[in-house]
Order: C-alpha cells, then sequence, then structure tokens
C-alpha cells in the first residue's frame, strides 16, 4: 500500500498524465471528478476509462451545478469559440468557468481530509493555458498556503499538505511524451469543449486546436476520435 493521494480528474489529456505520474510514483490513488452542467459531460466517461487504467482505489464523481451562476461557454448558452489561432491563446477566454479550479481544490482538499492525504495532484499547465488565471503557479502557491490555513490537520500539523502541479511548466507535447513514456493510452481521454453525442471531438475548439499541435509537435500519432472520421 502506498501513500493517499487525491488526483483530480477531467478525462483530458492532461489529468490522465498527471494520474499516470501519480501512480508511478507510488500513491494509492482517489480519483476525483465533477458532474458540473459542462456541456462536454462525455468527459466523465474518460475519466472512468483512465481511473480504471491507472489502478484508482475509488473514483469519486460529485455532482454541483455550476450552470447556476453561467459565465462560461462550457456552462451557459454561449458559443464555444471555433477556429482560433493557436498562437494568439494568451486572453481569458469565453471557455473559463469562473473559478472552477478553486472550487475543485476546495473539494479535493476535503477528501484529503477524510483519507488523510496529503497530496492533491492537478493537472494546470501555464504554458498552454496561460490565460486562465487558476492554472498559473502563484494561484497553486496561493492555495496551498490557503490549505494549510483553512483545515484541521494543517492547523493541528497532522497533514503538510502539498498541491502537486507536475504539469505546470511543460508544453503539450512535453505533456504527451510524458504520458506516452507512461503507458496512458490518449484514445480513452476527451478533451474537446464541444464534443459530438458520442464523444467525437469537434476539432477547431481552443482544447482540441492544442491537442493537435501537442501531438503534432511531439511527433506521436493523434488517436483522437474526430467529428467526421467515421465517428
Amino acid at each position: 500500500m502506498g501513500e493517499p493521494a487525491v488526483v483530480l480528474l477531467s478525462g483530458g489529456l492532461d489529468s490522465a498524465t498527471v494520474a499516470a505520474i501519480a501512480a508511478r510514483d507510488g500513491f494509492d490513488i482517489h480519483a476525483l471528478s465533477f458532474r458540473y452542467g459542462q456541456r462536454h459531460a462525455l468527459e466523465l466517461d474518460a475519466a472512468a476509462k483512465v481511473a480504471a487504467h491507472v489502478g484508482a482505489v475509488e473514483h469519486r464523481i460529485v455532482d454541483m451545478d455550476l450552470r447556476a451562476f453561467g459565465g462560461s461557454a462550457l456552462t451557459a448558452d454561449i458559443p464555444v469559440p471555433k477556429g482560433r489561432l493557436v498562437d494568439e491563446l494568451d486572453d481569458i477566454p469565453v471557455t473559463y468557468v469562473p473559478a472552477r479550479n478553486t472550487i475543485f481544490l476546495s473539494f479535493a482538499l476535503a477528501l484529503a481530509e477524510v483519507v488523510r492525504s496529503s497530496d492533491v495532484f492537478i493537472g494546470v499547465n501555464a504554458l498552454d493555458y496561460s490565460g486562465y488565471p487558476d492554472c498559473r503557479p502563484e494561484f497553486i502557491a496561493a492555495f496551498e498556503v490557503m490549505a494549510r490555513l483553512a483545515t484541521k490537520a494543517g492547523v493541528e500539523g497532522t497533514q503538510h499538505l502539498c498541491i502537486r502541479a507536475p504539469l505546470l511548466e511543460l508544453s503539450k507535447a512535453d505533456i504527451i511524451r510524458t504520458g506516452t513514456a507512461l503507458g496512458v493510452d490518449f484514445a480513452m481521454t476527451l478533451s474537446c469543449y464541444d464534443p459530438s453525442d458520442i464523444g467525437a471531438a469537434c476539432a477547431s475548439c481552443d482544447a482540441c486546436l492544442l491537442r493537435a499541435r501537442g501531438f503534432a509537435d511531439a511527433g506521436i500519432a493523434d488517436p483522437t476520435r474526430y467529428a467526421g472520421e467515421g465517428s
């Protein structure tokens, strides 16, 4: 038995790679996903496959409804941007879900206390998602400090919580190379913000464009099933 770790698992290639890293490092993985009203909720099917692949001891899916707030193309009736230039994706896009990673990490923190874990893994990446304020190093560092002040375990000193973001400074190509080396089957992951009803990727949203360029830059065949390709 290894040490317990909470791994935030969306079903995308970033979180799949993070889960594989946690497994490689010998942690017992408590995978945590969210059904939050996202238009791409099919990602949860992918998350279940990844959790099984890395041998997670459990996979919890928490239901919440961030559609109550909206403000994002993922949780409101706002079109998902398509066909943007990858090299210009440095703004805060309309696919940003207000405070999402703060909310997710708060739930992960609660689960970490329950399972007596000092480690929470998250697949944030500051290079490809520089426009997202909750994917930046300063956010991760600040949350880690807050977590140690806001929990019984932190105050009593029984747990020294660490927010682990091993992909933070990696390019998408490097993430794909890392996951491939760890045996991740990226065909089971879903990154698309606007997939078809059967999970085929749209090929033109920001997430699809970043993913496709990552595979190209890594020199690894893209296993993604795109709409219109026999799907």
